[in-house]
């Protein structure tokens, strides 16, 4: 009974989530970024890589305060799929923005989203990249990098350790935003510290971890 409940609550939350991000963000904005993409229909499926479900439109805005984020900064949104998470970075003061996503469906969409979102001048510093992110050559100016789950394994791990030796080739102090830190181990054993964290607004107390919110710092050791 309990189970059937909860099951009721995470539907019923869904989609009166979904209702709220169309009414408030999807047609404000003009984007599309609400609908999931299986990676399979894409001919893309792999073990290790995750399929596009968006990431919660509140999600940067919380675990990021706008005041700390400087003119210096670079922004880079790791399986930025439709460019949502580009979307809302662009109202903090990067220098620059950048998203990379496999798939060249979704990378379109993501093209189209900010062409519609964002004014000429600010969607000039957002650079959108078609690659797979194990052919992506790290820019060692990153200094905020952002994952929402999309993808796990050797994958992620490659990833994390080549964050790990931009920061140690040039030595600065790298934020990592993670929604849904399944693969964390992978970021602390590289040397990252957890700096803050934020929880779910979910039904359950499982989905709600799930659902959770951390930012890391990696920065170079000590001399």
């Amino acid at each position: 009974m309990l189970q059937a409940t909860l099951r009721f609550a995470q539907t019923a939350y869904a989609s009166t989530k979904r209702l709220f991000s169309n009414l408030f963000f999807e047609d404000a904005l003009g984007v599309e970024t609400n609908r999931p993409v299986a990676l399979k229909d894409l001919g893309l499926a792999h073990s290790d890589r995750v399929d596009y479900d968006p990431s919660p439109w509140l999600a940067l805005r919380r675990i990021l305060p706008r005041n700390e984020v400087g003119p210096d900064d670079v922004f880079a949104d790791f399986g930025c799929g439709k460019g949502r998470v580009l979307v809302q970075a662009a109202g903090y003061p990067f220098r620059r923005l950048i998203g990379i996503e496999l798939s060249p469906e979704l990378h379109a969409v993501a093209g189209a989203n900010l062409d519609r979102s964002l004014p000429p001048a600010r969607r000039a510093d957002v650079e959108l990249v078609n690659k797979d992110v194990l052919d992506y050559a790290i820019p060692d100016d990153i200094t905020v990098a952002y994952f929402y789950n999309p993808f796990a394994g050797a994958i992620f791990a490659n990833v994390i350790d080549r964050l790990a030796a931009s920061v140690r080739s040039r030595p600065r102090a790298l934020r990592i935003i993670y929604v849904n830190p399944v693969e964390e181990a992978a970021v602390l054993a590289a040397g990252a510290k957890l700096t803050r964290e934020v929880r779910g607004l979910r039904p359950g107390k499982n989905w709600s971890l799930r659902k959770s919110i951390r930012m890391y710092t990696l920065a170079p050791p000590p001399c």
